[in-house]
């Protein structure tokens, strides 16, 4: 084996000529090959198609699951909306209020008296009424408030979802 040491790196002058000029006719160059192999060069640059799957005749239906039962829980959420959530799905089943901020938190609840759109059922206003407004100055008082609900609305454990 020989090495070539030289002064300088790097591609040499006519090997960049050489390069440059089979860029600038790349299509002439593949139009010339493809004439001259009758079609052949381009079906063997184009990928295979992935294969397809036979069709049998028979089509296969599965049945979607059996829709699994509410299993509804209480939950206060990091920017203060207090839902009902169901534990199953993870949506949301009933929006009833709000933890209002400042430095006087209070539950409030959501009426359309207090701006909300969606406003609580009369059922549930009566059941929760004495709350609405209720001071939460700590985390045992927030956990208070969960408490309350959950048993006024005949909930799980409000620590214990599962």
């Amino acid at each position: 084996m020989v090495h070539i040491i030289s002064k300088r790196d790097g591609p040499r002058r006519e090997d960049v000529a050489a390069r440059r000029f089979i860029q600038s006719n790349r299509a002439t160059i593949e139009g010339l090959a493809d004439r001259l192999t009758g079609g052949r060069w381009r079906e063997m640059r184009k990928p295979p198609a992935p294969p397809q799957p036979e069709a049998s005749g028979r089509l296969w239906f599965t049945p979607p699951a059996a829709p699994q039962p509410a299993r509804p829980y209480l939950r206060i959420s990091p920017n203060g909306r207090v839902v009902v959530m169901d534990l199953a799905s993870g949506r949301q089943l009933q929006f009833l209020g709000q933890i209002g901020g400042g430095r006087e938190r209070r539950f409030v609840l959501a009426l359309r008296e207090h701006g909300f759109f969606d406003p609580l059922d009369e059922d549930l206003r009566a059941a929760l009424a004495d709350l609405d407004g209720m001071a939460l100055p700590d985390e045992a008082a927030e956990d208070r408030l969960k408490e309350s609900l959950s048993a006024r609305l005949g909930l799980e454990a409000p620590g214990n979802p599962a």
